[in-house]
């Protein structure tokens, strides 16, 4: 079925939990909290997907974004324990970990318009206007999305010190 192999199929599901989570911890935290219970969830299944997508990547792109994915995750999920970086560490934490979701959705969105729906997908050629539209959207909502997570943390950390009256 949409002619994806068994361990194709491993990688999809497996690094699918990720999406849902993402949108969960950016409606609910306005980030990804990578200390929380979701958070496990999202570093699991996101490490699962960047691992296997060497096993079943046909492009050499897929291997970089792989690469940039477990770079970017594994940093993520560990600048959070460097406390000599104070503040900055939480922008560092935040942009590196959107940085993974926008990677996940990269892919995402182009496997799925090449394979649906089944036997006459809508999108046959990767130069199409639709997925470059799509791809494009998701660079915007990556830099709207950080902008606004980044104003956040500044409202937070300005009222962490603001004077009580």
């Amino acid at each position: 079925m949409f002619g994806i192999s068994p361990l194709g199929w491993i990688h999809t599901l497996g690094s699918l939990p990720a999406i849902p989570v993402a949108v969960y911890m950016f409606a609910r935290y306005g980030r990804i909290v990578p200390r929380s219970a979701a958070g496990i969830v999202y570093f699991i299944s996101m490490l699962i997907g960047a691992v296997t997508v060497f096993l079943v990547a046909r492009q050499p792109i897929s291997n970089a974004i792989g690469v940039a994915t477990l770079a970017c995750l594994l940093a993520g999920y560990g600048v959070g324990r460097l406390a000599w970086l104070g503040r900055a560490g939480r922008y560092v934490e935040t942009g590196l970990l959107s940085f993974t979701a926008f990677l996940l959705m990269v892919p995402t969105v182009s496997e799925t318009l090449r394979r649906v729906p089944d036997g006459h997908p809508f999108v046959t050629d990767l130069t199409s206007p639709l997925l470059l539209g799509a791809q494009a959207a998701l660079l915007v909502l990556l830099i709207v999305g950080l902008t606004a997570q980044f104003m956040h943390l500044r409202r937070q950390g300005r009222a962490l010190v603001a004077p009580r009256a």
